[in-house]
């Protein structure tokens, strides 16, 4: 499997492409703003033809060029409804809602979790790699060493039922910083430790 990440952006934020391998169809993970150019090098280096756009969330940083690489691919985006709006610009002229129902997009089976919190329609998406790894893009859910700001009930509560009983190995691609695994977070992140009363920080 292949997976391509960058930040971009003023705030720095992670853009990921998914996809079985060069040469195929893939997803677009939260193309932020200042993120087209970048995944347009991308998409050349690796061969690969984008058939959707998917959104972690709705804030400007995660899906700013959403708009931009929708209409240049003619592909649509997926975000939770509850999020649409929070992005004050255009928005891309075919928009389909998650619902926590699983995605098969690009040849890649897509798990989708709810994960209301730091928004409320935030979501987290999992994917098991053809070798057995497993990956969890957390958008502003949970961070290396960190979590993002937001309703600190109900991003406790998702913490604890979606991200929490994953298992150790599983890799977490977040919408800021460096890579984590689960397994490590829920050694050393102080923000796991009692996550009913989570206390953001970003």
């Amino acid at each position: 499997m292949l997976v391509v990440g960058f930040p971009a952006g003023a705030l720095r934020a992670n853009c990921y492409l998914l996809a079985p391998g060069p040469d195929t169809a893939c997803v677009v993970v939260d193309p932020g703003e200042d993120s087209a150019g970048r995944v347009a090098e991308a998409l050349a280096e690796h061969r690969l033809t984008p058939v959707a756009v998917l959104a972690t969330h709705g804030h400007p940083d995660h899906v700013g060029d959403a708009p931009v690489l929708t209409a240049a691919h003619d592909v649509p985006m997926w975000i939770h409804p509850a999020d649409r709006g929070l992005h004050e610009g255009a928005e891309p002229a075919d928009v389909r809602d998650l619902t926590g129902a699983p995605l098969e997009l690009a040849g890649l089976a897509i798990d989708v979790d709810l994960v209301p919190g730091h928004t409320d329609g935030s979501v987290v998406f999992r994917v098991t790699t053809p070798e057995g790894g497993r990956l969890a893009l957390t958008g502003d859910t949970l961070f290396a060493g960190s979590v993002g700001r937001g309703d600190q009930r109900r991003l406790g509560e998702s913490l604890r039922d979606a991200l929490l009983p994953l298992p150790d190995d599983t890799v977490v691609l977040p919408g800021h910083g460096p890579a984590t695994t689960i397994g490590r977070e829920r050694a050393g992140n102080p923000f796991l430790s009692g996550a009913r009363s989570v206390v953001p920080v970003r």
